[in-house]
């Protein structure tokens, strides 16, 4: 019986031995991607803080680029308002040529009726001339040929 305690408790403690060994091979390989996975975890932590760092220049970027366009667009506004008043102030002036130009339009209206009847009575005139000319025609071929007084029958 001493042998069979012996070989009893042999395989009982190769059996405890291969577990013990299994337990510790396992738990090295679970230690071993652990410390694996720390690591990609840190590095995967540091790239994210470059990352967040990047993002906070970035946005700093961005608000900077607001802030100068708020500006810009701040002066181009206070362009546009200042070339609003100087259009108005040029519409006021173009309202009050106009009105001026009416006016002398009015009184080269007043000038052309005028001149028309001036040359309606031109016309006129030169109508009484015509006909006196006519007249004048007349006698003249009179006194040029005297022989058609004295003989009318001849002509």
């Amino acid at each position: 019986m001493n042998v069979a305690i012996k070989v009893g408790a042999l395989l009982v403690g190769g059996y405890a031995a291969y577990g013990m060994g299994s337990f510790m091979y396992n738990m090295g390989n679970d230690m071993t991607d652990m410390t694996q996975s720390v690591g990609r975890m840190t590095n995967d932590v540091h790239s994210m803080a470059q990352d967040m760092n990047g993002m906070a220049r970035n946005m700093m970027q961005m608000a900077q680029s607001m802030v100068d366009g708020q500006k810009k667009m701040g002066d181009d506004f206070a362009n546009v308002a200042r070339d609003m008043n100087v259009m108005t102030r040029s519409m006021i002036s173009m309202s009050r040529d106009m009105n001026g130009l009416g006016s002398h339009i009015s009184n080269m209206n007043t000038n052309i009726k005028e001149m028309n009847g001036s040359m309606a009575r031109m016309s006129g005139d030169m109508s009484t001339m015509n006909n006196s000319m006519s007249g004048m025609r007349y006698d003249i071929n009179k006194f040029t040929k005297p022989e058609n007084i004295m003989m009318p029958w001849m002509r």
